[in-house]
Formats: C-alpha cells, structure tokens, sequence
C-alpha cells in the first residue's frame, strides 16, 4: 500500500462551501451556527482508515458534545474501485455504526476544492469556518499501534477553549485518493 501525505493547506484558509449527497441520495451541506465543522475524506477499502473507523466513532462523539459538525467524504472513483461504490458505503457505515454523514464526492470536485490528497485527510475549521487543523489523526499506523484519535482530540480540545491552532502539525498518512482520468 503507497503511502500519501496530506497537502497541509495553510492555517486560516477558507472552508469551501459544498452540498454533497450521501449513498441514498440525501443531500447535505455544513449547517450554519456551529462551533466548527470537521472534514475528513475517507473511503470504504484503505487500510488506514479502516485502522480508524472505530476511533472515527470516538471523534464523532466528541464532536457532538462540542458541537462541531462531522462530516466525511468519499471521493475516490467508485467505477476503478468498486469497493468505495455508494452501495459499500452503506455496508461500511453499518458495519462500524457511523451515524455522521458521510457523502459521495462523485465528480471529486470538493476534493480538489479541499486539496484533499489521502484518505483518511482531516480538516478542523473553527465557526468561522477558518481552517484550524489539518493533518493525521493520530501517530499510529495500520502496521503498528491501536488508533486513539489524539491528535484530532487535543485539537478538538483547543478550538473548544478558543486556543491558538495547535502548533505541531503532522500531515495525514493513508492512501492516495483514487482520482478518474
């Protein structure tokens, strides 16, 4: 499995505005008055993040309790890999018991509008919708370590407590998103 890394967009970059359908046609776009919004690009077959899908469950959590609004993204070419096809994202979600959105980027225009380049690619905006965090989850990988979300956590903490962005930034490992040609 190639590794990617995330493009680490510049902090107090502009989140791009979207409305993205999930697997059963449901269209949905970040809701306005949040206390921030997180992104992260995902897919059904790569194995970082099914290293993280349970821990995903953790960060949604937390960002229930924040009020910051999860939302995840498939933009990988469902025709190449048909392991990420809408219908997968289904099974995916149910299997792990994801209950955030998590929507179909079919022309990947939103990826792109993202910089988005690996899965899993986290973006933490605050409610401004000022680009916060970008980057990994955590520092363990699908060859070593138990996913514990800690860095995506502490930056979470941060926001909340209206801290400066966390300094230390690591980009995001995983695979590559599997753009069409």
């Amino acid at each position: 499995m190639p590794e990617t890394h995330s493009s680490m967009l510049g902090i107090g970059t502009q989140m791009p505005d979207f409305s993205l359908p999930d697997a059963d046609g449901h269209v949905s776009s970040p809701c306005e008055r949040k206390n921030g919004y997180l992104v992260i690009f995902i897919c059904n077959h790569c194995p970082f993040v099914i290293h993280v899908a349970e821990t995903l469950n953790k960060i949604a959590e937390r960002c229930r309790i924040s009020g910051v609004e999860l939302i995840c993204i498939n933009a990988n070419d469902a025709n190449a890999y048909p392991a990420d096809a809408p219908i997968k994202m289904v099974e995916t979600a149910a299997e792990y018991k994801w209950t955030f959105p998590y929507l179909v980027d079919e022309n990947q225009e939103v990826a792109k509008a993202f910089c988005a380049t690996c899965t899993p690619d986290a973006f933490l905006y605050d409610k401004n919708r000022s680009l916060f965090y970008r980057g990994q989850l955590d520092d363990s990988r699908p060859s070593q370590g138990v996913s514990d979300g800690g860095n995506m956590l502490a930056a979470l903490d941060d926001l909340e407590s209206e801290k400066s962005p966390p300094e230390n930034q690591k980009p995001a490992i995983g695979c590559n998103i599997k753009w069409k040609s």
